[in-house]
């Protein structure tokens, strides 16, 4: 398994940032290669543009602790995982990412692709900044707050 690690410290109290990272539906719009996500409680169905390619999987949320963290696993497609969490520091929040996925066998250029991934990652937490900083509503935000509803 591969594994990317990143941080952004992001100018918002920590109940937005978690917000909207856990309203998945809303990820088009600071994430780059996705398409699209449907989410069902727990379950959420992704489709991504990855190098040129449509890739659909399905993932389950193992984990939410609100205004925390949040985790999940995949269940269909390349296998990968991780967790965000969300750290009060110096009157904004700081925002982690790991995310491990398993590399392609036949990718020779292994540690190429990771590095690219980790590029991906920056910039989608880059998006997510300015994006979280813009103080807009969060598009497709539910009523109820997805932790409160189905419990850690």
């Amino acid at each position: 398994m591969a594994k990317v690690e990143k941080d952004i410290h992001v100018n918002v109290p920590v109940s937005r940032a978690y917000e909207i990272w856990t309203n998945f539906e809303a990820f088009p719009n600071f994430m780059q290669n996705v398409t699209a996500i449907d989410q069902a409680e727990r379950q959420l169905h992704w489709i991504a543009n990855i190098r040129g390619k449509r890739e659909e999987w399905d993932a389950q949320i193992t984990e939410m602790t609100p205004n925390q963290s949040v985790s999940w696993r995949s269940t269909s497609g390349t296998p990968n995982s991780g967790t965000v969490r969300f750290e009060p520091h110096e009157g904004g929040t700081h925002v982690f990412v790991t995310i491990e996925y398993e590399r392609n066998p036949l990718e020779a250029v292994g540690d190429t692709l990771t590095q690219a991934v980790a590029r991906e990652v920056q910039q989608d937490l880059d998006n997510f900044k300015y994006f979280a900083e813009m103080g807009e509503p969060v598009v497709g935000r539910r009523e109820e707050n997805l932790a409160e509803q189905t419990g850690p």
